[in-house]
């Protein structure tokens, strides 16, 4: 008796009446409708959000920005209504909570009073976050709550895309008018250095001729001094000199008061002298001979004429002598008033000489200063001309953006990631991305859903044939045929009936076979060790990989025991190669995949056979015993 012939006596068994066909054909569908139903059920969950009820209240009362007023809270929601992705309901607070509560409402969105001012508060001194308030209920549905922080994720990003898109545009309008300033702060350090470059040259000349006047006013202050002390007994000389002179005045008095009568008189005296004329008449009415008149006439002219001249001497020197009279007077009046104006005279040389002083002192500060002020004005040079080199550098430093420029930058400074999304490999929906997962814990349901009806092995072939290979693999064959019908119709529904992309059909329905007779041989193995114990087994270790396998998270957020179990169990890798084959990934790993089922498989049968080979030599009371689960 071969092992075909095990199976065929298997199925005839199996199929010998309606009610077991029946019996038959309901638990091959167990794997079709698990899978099937299941990923038709999550096939595209993401594309029916539109059908998930929220609330949304709005109570922005809006604010002011760059004198325009602006409600954020409306345009948002203005946004999700058209968007479309939720089926949102405008309510008020209260109406919402109360719907929340009854469920009619999965999650409630609100935008309080104060959201419009605390996203215009960014350009205050102060600035506060706004708030978008999200209120769930996982009684409804926990998912809602995780949908519902992805639709207010979405909300925040694209705010603070917008308000940061403000923000950077004002920053950038400051950074272009502090970049005009700076050129023009620029421009003006350059002016002070070339005014301080001149004003130091200035500033040397003034340190030289301040110099050369506290020399000048050295010799000053020496010369005042001398004239000071030449001063000093000045007013009581002069005084002295303004008592001579009015000696002297009044002795000229008294001389012209003499020296005028007098000489008044010989002019009276003169003026009488007879002429020659006279003469000649006299002497011609006297009696004297014509011829002796002229003779006497010649010797009198010569005394007249010496009389007169005297008489002229006599005058001028009277008129002189009256001269020096006036003029001693003056001179005794004028040296009165210089004695009189001395005393100040002296007084002012003194304070000349004072002054001189505190000019040379002043003087000597000025040249102090100046030089001073010639060696800071010469810092002022090179600080202005580095200040000027600065501000010009700072000015480089600083981009010369247009208003277009800028409006560009802030939308690249609000958003400045975008994402280019690529991937190796790819499922077409959500239901595809799943479909590995359950197509693996599928074909172990079937597998399991057999075994309730298909025998672990022939105790007739174990006692009477004894042949352990043919009895193993007949055991192992009939349930292993069946998952693989199984499978068949399941990669039928995903392809077909979903229409989910395969991108390598026959190495997926090649693995989805080799997963299912794996599978048979593992329960198999539990079942002919352990009877029914072993289908229960079966079950537990169903179990341990659905959360193990890494279906629907990534294996790495399992707790560390778990994760060994991944490692371990064959539906970890089972779900990776139907992954790999569908979407189009690596191909080495299908085949380390592969390896490893296959190894699964053949110590799972090898553990069968051996199992069984002890049953055809001997026979225990165990082998013997009802099941324990019946």
């Amino acid at each position: 008796m071969t092992f075909l012939t095990l199976v065929r006596t298997e199925l005839k068994r199996l199929t010998g009446s309606p009610m077991q066909i029946l019996a038959l054909v309901a638990l091959m569908l167990v794997p079709l409708l698990y899978a099937g139903l299941y990923l038709w059920g999550n096939d595209d969950p993401y594309g029916n959000l539109d059908s998930v009820p929220a609330a949304l209240v709005v109570d922005d009362a809006g604010a002011t920005q760059d004198g325009e007023d602006v409600n954020y809270g409306e345009q948002v929601r203005d946004d999700l209504i058209d968007d479309g992705t939720l089926d949102w309901h405008e309510t008020s607070l209260k109406e919402a909570e109360s719907g929340l509560a009854a469920g009619e409402y999965d999650f409630i969105v609100r935008f309080g009073p104060d959201f419009s001012s605390a996203l215009t508060s960014i350009a205050d001194d102060d600035p506060t976050k706004a708030v978008v308030e999200l209120t769930t209920n996982d009684a409804n549905s926990y998912l809602a709550g995780t949908i519902a922080d992805t639709v207010t994720d979405t909300v925040r990003d694209s705010l603070t895309q917008e308000v940061g898109e403000t923000a950077a545009m004002t920053l950038l309008d400051s950074v272009a008018t502090i970049r005009s300033g700076l050129a023009d702060a620029a421009d003006g350090a350059q002016q002070l250095a070339d005014g301080s470059a001149t004003a130091k040259d200035g500033a040397d000349t003034l340190a030289s001729g301040a110099g050369e006047a506290a020399s000048g006013s050295e010799q000053l202050l020496t010369g005042l001094n001398t004239l000071n002390s030449s001063v000093e007994p000045l007013p009581g000389k002069v005084s002295e000199l303004a008592t001579g002179a009015r000696q002297v005045a009044d002795g000229n008095q008294q001389l012209n008061a003499q020296v005028a009568p007098a000489a008044q008189r010989i002019a009276d005296a003169v003026a009488k002298l007879p002429s020659d004329q006279d003469v000649r008449d006299r002497l011609a009415e006297i009696g004297v001979p014509e011829e002796q008149i002229e003779p006497i006439v010649q010797l009198i002219a010569p005394a007249g004429n010496d009389i007169r001249q005297a008489n002229d001497d006599v005058q001028a020197a009277a008129g002189a002598v009256a001269q020096l009279a006036d003029g001693s007077r003056q001179v005794a009046d004028g040296a009165q008033q210089l004695s009189d104006n001395m005393p100040a005279l002296a007084s002012g040389v003194a304070s000349a000489a004072s002054g001189a002083s505190s000019l040379n002192d002043g003087v000597h500060q000025l040249a102090d200063g100046s030089a001073e002020l010639a060696d800071g004005l010469g810092d002022l040079k090179d600080g202005s001309a580095e200040l000027a080199t600065s501000l010009a550098n700072a000015v480089q430093e600083i981009p010369d953006q247009s208003e277009s420029e800028r409006q560009t930058a802030a939308k690249m400074m609000s958003d400045p990631v975008s994402v280019e999304s690529g991937a190796t490999s790819a499922a077409s929906s959500y239901g595809a991305g799943m479909a590995p997962f359950f197509i693996s814990l599928a074909a172990w349901i079937g597998i399991y859903a057999l075994f309730l009806i298909v025998k672990p092995y022939s105790q007739r072939a174990v006692t009477a044939l004894r042949r352990p290979l043919p009895i193993t693999l007949g055991a192992w064959a009939t349930p292993a045929a069946l998952g693989v019908l199984q499978m068949g119709a399941v990669f039928l529904i995903v392809a077909f009936a979903l229409g989910y992309q395969i991108t390598h059909p026959a190495g997926m329905i090649g693995m989805m076979a080799l997963t299912s007779v794996t599978f048979a041989a593992i329960i198999l193995t539990l079942n002919v060790l352990l009877g029914s114990v072993g289908q229960f087994l079966g079950l537990v270790l169903m179990v341990l990989q659905l959360v193990s396998a890494g279906g629907t998270f990534p294996y790495q957020t399992l707790p560390t025991p778990l994760r060994t179990l991944h490692e371990a169990l064959p539906m970890s890798y089972a779900v990776d190669a139907l992954r790999q084959l569908m979407y189009g990934g690596d191909m080495s790993r299908v085949w380390h995949d592969v390896l490893f089922l296959g190894c699964w498989l053949v110590i799972a049968l090898g553990v069968a056979y051996l199992a069984i080979t002890r049953m055809t030599r001997t026979r225990t009371m165990r082998d013997l015993r009802p099941s324990l689960l019946g």
